[in-house]
């Protein structure tokens, strides 16, 4: 028994010192260009547009009827109101209950999701190819004909309060409502959360309004992507949507996000951690700097081998999960860093997240470090558009920032021709900390201090 012993002892000591090691992974190979399948595209005389892609050998279709509104259409008292509507629209059409549409669609081997964005709102499902048409027309009767159920309502209003006293409980939730606010102060894009008062306010007439003010055939795209009869979904489409109303043209309020080098602290007594957001608002996808930009995102916090996430998680050990994001809107655009942080060192964690920016704007970085993020960033553009929902993802987000399909084949082309002279001025450009935006939810009287030494010149809000 004591060999014994004595073996499993040595064994641990070799494992544990070959896992000190670390070592390099195999080097990747050439990252492929994006190819985007041929697709077919019709446009019905009330302003509808189908968009057919033949897709994969699977025998199942992927199908995305898109209507281009969303939150970004409802008013400073209606927040959520387009929610609440599809939460409405799922409880069935004039001839099927919920559970009818439930079972019809599973019989299919799907479901029917309704989602919303800020810039539109979906229906959604995946089904057995043989049942491609079948599923168009049970999507196109919920969509134009919802049955409405006024008895659903107050159940879904209560769904609707419980998860936002859930979301309004962590401190991520409070940054985000906070930081979005300061930038888009009079716009949708900064109402990220309504009262429980305005929710409870929403009767039928609400929704009918929001339904007949917004949806209708010119905002409406139906994307088909999988294996199916091309020649039979233009006729199904067709017969379940020529008929209806071609209603508003697609309006979407232009932002003029606020630049605004300020601090506030939201207080959360005796908190272990805090919680910061910190960023500005910048470009769009239309702007030609953009991919650089996203790039440059990449390198410094948005990729697990980023700069930012090195520093403060595997040097400092202030945090777990740092990360940079670049989120785009409609013609305008959002660049932040957010991170859970140990509340002892939130003003040495923001000293070494400004350091990092300041240090690439100084410097170029090295070709191998780019090299490394671009081929990261190429292999997952790639990876995620080799599926129906990913194609139907790469399309809409043409749509909605009014690019060509080259921007698309041209991706991977475009990334790794990015130099290291790019990436700090991308930086210098549009990652400025003086303009910067600071949200922390924490323990105020463990931070403030912290937060005034590392910002002395800046102005601090309660």
């Amino acid at each position: 028994m004591k060999t014994v012993y004595v073996y499993i002892l040595m064994l641990c000591f070799v494992c544990t010192l070959a896992a000190q090691e670390k070592q390099l992974p195999p080097e990747g190979g050439e990252p492929r260009a994006f190819t985007l399948p041929e697709k077919q595209v019709v446009q019905l005389d009330n302003g509808l547009e189908l968009v057919m892609v033949p897709y994969g050998a699977i025998p199942k279709a992927t199908i995305s009827i898109q209507v281009k509104t969303g939150n970004i259409n409802e008013g400073k008292d209606q927040v959520w109101l387009c929610d609440l509507l599809a939460d409405l629209m799922e409880q069935g059409s004039r001839s099927m209950d919920a559970k009818v549409l439930s079972d019809t669609m599973a019989a299919m081997g799907g479901n029917l999701n309704i989602s919303v964005s800020p810039h539109v709102t979906s229906l959604n499902t995946s089904v057995l190819s043989e049942f491609t048409t079948s599923a168009i027309e049970v999507m196109a009767e919920v969509l134009r004909y919802p049955k409405w159920p006024e008895t659903e309502l107050d159940r879904l209003k209560n769904d609707m309060k419980r998860n936002l006293a859930i979301s309004l409980s962590r401190p991520s939730a409070q940054a985000n409502a906070a930081f979005f606010d300061k930038l888009y102060k009079d716009h949708p894009y900064g109402n990220f959360y309504p009262t429980d008062t305005m929710i409870a306010s929403y009767d039928l007439q609400d929704i009918t309004a929001f339904y007949n003010d917004n949806f209708g055939a010119k905002r409406t795209v139906i994307y088909v992507v999988g294996k199916f009869d091309p020649a039979k979904v233009e006729e199904e489409v067709r017969a379940d949507f020529e008929s209806w109303q071609a209603g508003p043209e697609v309006n979407y309020p232009i932002a003029e996000p606020q630049t605004q080098h300020l601090v506030q602290i939201i207080d959360r007594p005796n908190a272990p951690q805090s919680t910061i957001i910190y960023g500005l608002p910048t470009i769009d996808p239309s702007n030609d700097d953009y991919l650089a930009l996203d790039i440059t995102n990449s390198l410094l916090g948005g990729s697990f081998g980023s700069r930012i996430t090195s520093n403060i998680r595997e040097d400092k050990g202030y945090t777990y999960s740092p990360h940079s994001s670049l989120t785009s809107n409609y013609k305008s655009g959002v660049w932040y860093e957010s991170a859970d942080v140990t509340s002892e060192f939130t003003g040495a964690s923001l000293q070494e997240i400004k350091k990092e920016i300041i240090r690439l704007q100084d410097s170029v970085p090295s070709t191998e470090e780019l090299d490394g993020i671009k081929n990261y960033e190429a292999g997952v553009f790639v990876l995620q558009n080799s599926s129906p929902g990913g194609i139907i993802g790469q399309l809409s987000f043409l749509d909605l920032h009014g690019l060509p399909e080259s921007w698309l084949v041209n991706k991977v082309d475009n990334i790794m021709a990015i130099t290291p002279e790019q990436i700090s001025e991308m930086t210098k450009k549009y990652i400025r900390p003086k303009d910067m935006t600071l949200i922390i939810v924490g323990d105020k009287e463990k931070v403030k201090m912290q937060v005034q030494e590392t910002f002395a010149n800046d102005v601090i809000i309660d």
